[in-house]
């Protein structure tokens, strides 16, 4: 009887510090509660963006740039080399015979700080150059693509991959890591897929010293994560931009949580892109810096460390070191996320979100759409074409969408996405979805 005294115990335990955690955290790291969806009785964003004309938006772009560069994430790798070190075909009958999958290894840099990284691509058989999807995944690309005999990030064959444990598929959703490819080839994308961590890895300290390795002459070296994986981004659009099988208009970037905020930084620079779906981005993403809803700037960068005893860290790699400054002091940032939404304009992006996700913020999200909406009609697009949260509207050049649930990738969330693509970059009637 010892034991079930024990366990019991240990259980009650476990209770109360969840009970704690919730209480700390407004409920929102749980997703415990519910987005609100009244915006109309929130602070309205700041600075305000005050451009009258394109021109005179224009004029200030690079401007904003710049101080976003000096505060939040730091400079773009510019100048850094990318060299598509191989290509080799995985499998040539793909998802029943509807395509192909290749295994792509990019160098990005050179001499002593150059970084390998593997690409995984999947395209449909088709008779003219497809779209294209790249997404960042938090799992290999083993998980991407269960059971192909590509490459684990340390080398070793995904033979041995064990697959994602059920637990995280249950909490993030069961395409937090797999592709659903049928879904994607029924659209006739393409899809290449690749782990940031291989790039830049996601630990602090680590980081900080792969990305002062990559600096040299003539070279600019990222300062944040964010910035470096964005640049991957465009190193795989380097790798395969004259590819014949591949419509190097029809380019999308995709990715989910910090991959939503990197995601949102290449399209800024690099305007090859031609879509952005950035899913649950948060706070450094789409969410207001000022709020102080959910996890927020201070918890983001210092982490959250409930009862003194639980040790959650936090991610000042993921941000130019300046951004650490700002943590506790949001109110005296020369900037806010509507203008960084704005700067991505007029390239069509998908804002998604779930509303149990209050540590992402879905409602100062929409309200920094609202705010960027402005610039996104200077460029004579509809913008934030909604009456609100819920009035998802894919065919908008900046769509929002709210889902019921919290921080995962779900089937409504894919719905999404493909509905939304097939909008921003259409391929006529004789394409599924089209």
């Amino acid at each position: 009887m010892g034991w079930i005294v024990t366990a019991f115990k240990w259980l009650v335990r476990i209770v109360v510090a969840l009970v704690g955690l919730t209480l700390l955290t407004n409920c929102t790291m749980l997703g415990l509660n519910y987005a609100s969806l009244e915006v109309d009785n929130k602070p309205d964003a700041r600075p305000e963006i005050t451009a009258a004309t394109l021109a005179e938006w224009e004029a200030g772009r690079d401007g904003l740039i710049e101080t976003f560069e000096e505060v939040v994430y730091g400079p773009w790798p510019e100048g850094q080399a990318v060299e598509l070190v191989s290509r080799r075909m995985v499998d040539e009958e793909l998802a029943g015979g509807r395509g192909t999958l290749e295994e792509l290894v990019l160098r990005v840099g050179s001499g002593g700080g150059a970084r390998s990284f593997h690409v995984a691509l999947a395209l449909p058989d088709a008779a003219r150059p497809v779209p294209l999807i790249i997404s960042q995944t938090f799992s290999s690309n083993c998980g991407a693509f269960p059971g192909a005999p590509l490459t684990a990030p340390d080398g070793s064959d995904c033979a041995d991959y064990e697959g994602i444990p059920g637990f995280v598929e249950t909490i993030f959703g069961e395409f937090i890591a797999l592709v659903p490819i049928d879904q994607y080839f029924d659209h006739g994308y393409g899809y290449a897929t690749w782990q940031a961590g291989e790039l830049i890895p996601d630990r602090q300290g680590e980081a900080q010293a792969i990305m002062n390795a990559m600096a040299g002459e003539g070279v600019t070296a990222p300062t944040s994560a964010l910035s470096g994986w964005g640049y991957g981004f465009s190193a795989i659009i380097d790798a395969i931009e004259t590819d014949e099988a591949i419509n190097r208009d029809q380019i999308a970037v995709m990715g989910h949580s910090r991959h939503a905020k990197s995601a949102m930084v290449a399209a800024i620079y690099d305007r090859r892109i031609a879509a952005v779906v950035s899913h649950q981005s948060g706070f450094g993403g789409a969410a207001s810096s000022r709020s102080d809803t959910g996890e927020t700037v201070e918890r983001m960068i210092e982490g959250v460390r409930p009862f003194g005893v639980l040790n959650m860290e936090g991610y000042p790699h993921w941000f130019a070191p300046a951004f650490s400054d700002y943590a506790e002091r949001t109110e005296d940032l020369p900037v806010d996320q509507h203008q960084f939404i704005a700067l991505v304009a007029p390239t069509p992006m998908l804002l998604g979100n779930g509303r149990r996700d209050v540590w992402s913020d879905p409602n100062s999200t929409y309200r920094m759409a609202e705010a960027a909406d402005r610039v996104y009609e200077l460029y004579g697009t509809d913008g934030l074409d909604q009456a609100g949260m819920q009035d998802f509207n894919p065919a908008a050049s900046l769509s929002y969408f709210l889902r019921p649930g919290g921080h995962s990738i779900t089937q409504r969330d894919v719905d999404a996405f493909l509905a939304f693509l097939d909008a921003a970059m259409p391929q006529g009637d004789d394409v599924p979805g089209g």
